[in-house]
Formats: structure tokens, sequence, C-alpha cells
């Protein structure tokens, strides 16, 4: 990873112009505080030096503007504050007369100062108050100011600007002095022990995103074992663990697709298996039906052609069960639900049975309880369906001799329902493998013994009832396939 594009770049970046921001505007603030509080103070000190001054100079303003008289009381009162500019206004802030203390020869600037800070110094309002420096075009100084009458013209003003040149001169002294030197360099110290901790800091939290992002990358890399260490609960900590459930989904989910591709080619050669023998059978027959005729006898061609029939309704029937079971896994079947009695469904069905079963030696029976019946919301096509495939291949594996039973009870307020035979039964391993498509128990496949779908279609239509199949089995215990469904509730 470039160094530029590294997130603790990025982030160490912004976190130092922070800090230098910070630190610029503490300075800039601290400096710019530590002179206004010494404007304010300075103004607050001398807020009556305007007032005190004119009774002294209003003597000498009687008929005109005695400038000497004047200068020789400044230099009397010389002691109250050297550090003064004088100014004599008129009522609209024109300068009629003005003393600068530092230096005789200095020229004004402005021959005119703006009366709106000297009306709200008089009127009481908040110090520090600022006004024009006549001598220093736009600048902004403290100052006192008194009301006093110039030539019998009242409204005119007495206007001592405080910092003077020697104030300026004091104040870039205290900018220079010590203290602020040393202020300053507590302040950098400060910032660069803030710096330097700050990027350890995010080193270390940065660091846990390296992790999580080497990881990440790994696992991308085909590393799928590859998991992220978490080590708090934190927003670090949720993302890792977030990356972690989304890793074993993934991975479980190949493993799926794995199982299914196996599945897939499974089906494949399963159903290839299942449609070339009878394809190959019906084929076989017809060439011998050709070959011998016109020679061959009626009553062998009706066997051959018997045989034929037979094989294609063998076909018939696997093609019908693909097409059935493909439109399950689409789920584009909709199931037309309406009040069914599962007993009477039950009688039925053995009734449809019971010849298939006396061909094979095997009893078939339906055990009904005596209470009331309770009524279910199903399909009784899908249900009929269902059912057949359940009691159908338990006559496959029930021996000459055998018993099937479907037993219809109450089971705590519900509707159960079991298909019971007198087989060889399943292994135990073997149990979860009934309801995969084509699974034979037996893998010799003997002809005959169907396509192994009627389980998986079965499966398939109680799952749109909201029930599932649950067997119970083992080696010559025979077995037990059962479901559960909801009684109507009448209101």
């Amino acid at each position: 990873m470039k160094l530029k594009q590294s997130f603790y770049t990025k982030i160490s970046t912004a976190f130092l112009v922070l800090v230098l921001a910070l630190g610029g505007t503490f300075a800039y603030m601290g400096v710019s505080s530590s002179l206004m509080f010494v404007e304010e103070t300075g103004q607050k000190v001398n807020k009556m030096l305007a007032a005190d001054m004119s009774s002294h100079f209003q003597p000498y303003l009687m008929d005109s503007i005695e400038g000497d008289s004047i200068i020789s009381q400044i230099k009397y009162l010389n002691g109250i504050n050297p550090e003064i500019d004088i100014y004599l206004l008129s009522s609209s802030g024109m300068i009629k007369w003005y003393y600068p203390s530092q230096d005789p020869d200095a020229e004004l600037q402005i021959d005119r100062v703006n009366t709106k800070p000297l009306d709200e110094f008089l009127a009481g309002s908040t110090l520090p108050i600022y006004g024009d420096d006549p001598l220093n075009a736009g600048v902004q100084k403290p100052f006192s100011v008194a009301p006093i009458s110039i030539m019998g013209s009242k409204g005119c003003y007495l206007y001592v600007i405080l910092s003077g040149q020697q104030f300026d001169e004091t104040a870039a002294m205290v900018q220079n002095s010590y203290i602020m030197r040393n202020t300053f360099i507590a302040l950098g110290l400060i910032l660069l022990v803030t710096l330097i901790l700050g990027l350890i800091v995010f080193r270390l939290l940065t660091g846990r995103l390296r992790h999580v992002s080497e990881t990440v990358k790994s696992f991308e890399q085909g590393q799928l074992d590859k998991r992220v260490s978490i080590t708090s609960k934190d927003e670090i900590g949720v993302l890792g663990s977030s990356f972690n459930q989304m890793a074993d989904t993934l991975v479980a989910n190949m493993e799926e697709i794995k199982q299914i591709d196996k599945l897939r080619r499974e089906l494949v050669a399963n159903v290839s298996h299942d449609l070339r023998s009878p394809l190959a059978s019906i084929q076989g027959y017809l060439e011998t039906i050709l070959d011998k005729e016109p020679e061959i006898a009626p009553e062998e061609r009706s066997k051959y052609y018997q045989i034929v029939l037979r094989n294609t309704k063998k076909l018939g029937k696997l093609i019908e069960e693909l097409f059935e079971l493909s439109k399950f896994d689409a789920q584009d079947v909709q199931p037309e639900m309406e009040p069914v009695s599962m007993a009477e469904l039950a009688q039925d069905l053995v009734v449809q049975f019971k010849p298939i079963a006396e061909q094979k030696g095997i009893e078939i029976e339906a055990v009904i309880p005596k209470e009331p019946v309770e009524l279910v919301y199903a399909d009784i096509a899908l249900m009929e369906r269902a059912i057949s495939n359940l009691i159908d291949n338990a006559l496959k594996h029930t021996p000459e001799g055998g018993k099937v039973s479907i037993i219809y009870s109450n089971d705590n307020g519900n509707v159960s329902f079991t298909i019971s035979d007198t087989g060889k039964g399943i292994a135990e391993e073997n149990i979860q493998r009934i309801f995969d498509r084509f699974y034979q128990e037996d893998p010799s496949r003997t002809v005959g013994s169907g396509a192994g779908l009627g389980l998986s279609i079965a499966q398939k239509i109680l799952e749109l009832h909201g029930a599932s199949l649950d067997v119970q089995s083992g080696l010559g215990k025979g077995t037990s396939v059962s479901f559960v469904l909801s009684p109507v509730l009448i209101t």
C-alpha cells in the first residue's frame, strides 16, 4: 500500500493540520486577549482622565484656544498619564487643536473623529470602546472623553487617546517579552507532545484496521480459513465480527454449492440411467418385433407390446415426476387450501392400494380413532399425492406377509398422520438421505424399484402445508414416516 494512500497517512495529516490550526488559533487569541486586557484595564483606570483635565483647560477656552497655556497645564499635569495624546473636537468631531505627547511636530492624518464611540463612552456603555487615532488613519485605540465648551460652543469634546506612541512601544515589548516567549515555547511543547501521542494512538488504531484489511485480502486470495482476531467490542471489533460471520456464511454457501453440484452430477447420471433403461428395453423389443415379422406369433407379439407399454408408462412416470419436482423447486405450485378430513382420505387410499398390496401378499389397513376427527386445511390433490408416494414406498420395501398401516390420531390438538410398515428398515446413517433425489438404499437399483423421486415430492408437498416428515427406523425394525398438521379452527 502506498504511503500517501494509507488511512494512517490521511488521518495523521488531518490530525496534524487540526493541531497546528488549534495551536495557531490559541496563540492568536492569547496575544489578542492579552493586549485587549491591557487596553481595557488602561481605559477603565483612566476613564475619568478627560473629565479631570477639562476643569483645568476650560479657563483657556473662553474666547479663544490658548494653546500655550493649555500646554503649560499639560506639562504641569504630566504626572497624571504621560502616554496620552490630547485633542479638542467640535460637536461634529472636527479637530480644533491637538497635542501629541511624544512628537510635538507629528501631523494629523485625519482631521475629523467619529463621535459615535465618544457618545457611547459618555453614555456609560461597556468598556473597552475604541475611537479613531488622528495620527494613525484607520487605527482604533482606547480613549477617555469629556464634554467641554470651546469659545462658547457647547457639545464639544476633550478627546484623550490613552495608548500613544509610548503605549505602542510598551505593547510591542509585551509581545516580545520572555513571558510571551515562554508561553509560546510551552504551547509548542504541548502541541508537539499531543501530536506524537496522537500519532501513536492512530498507529495502534489503524493497526487493527490493517489487520482487518490484510485478513480480507488473504480471504480474497483463497485463504478461506483466515479470520479477524476480535479484541474489543468497538466499531472495529463489530466490523471484524461481521466479516467473520460473512466469511463463515460464504464458506458454508460454497460447501453447499459443492454439494449441490455433486447432487447435480448424480442427478444427471441417475436420470440418464433411469431414462436409458426403459428406452433400451423399448428399443430392443421393437427391434425384435421388426426382425421377426411376419413370422412372429400373435401371443409373442402381444407379450412384447405389453413390455414396451410397461416401460413406456415407467418412462412417462419418471418424466412426469421430474417435471413435477422442478415445479416445486421453482415454487411454481400454489396449494388450494380447503377443509379436508384426513381420516376419510386415509380410508380412501387404503381402498385404492388394497389390490396392489394383495398382489404382493401384504396387509394394509387404516387405523382411525373412535373419537371425532379433526379437519385440516390442505390441498386434497397434493396431500393425496404425498401420502400415496409414502404408501407406495412402504409397499415396495415390505416383504410378502408384512403389514402397512396408515394411522390417524389427534396429537395435543393437532392431527398426526403416520405410515408404518414392517419392512427391513433403514440403516441409521441412511435415514437423512432417503429424501435425496434418486436415492435408493439398494445400490443394485433393480428394475421396477422406482426412480427415487417419490419421497422428495412428498417432502416438498408437506413443506407447502407447513409440515415436515419425521422418520423413525432401524434395520429389521420396519419404518414409520409421520407428519403433523394443524386443525381447522372453528369460530
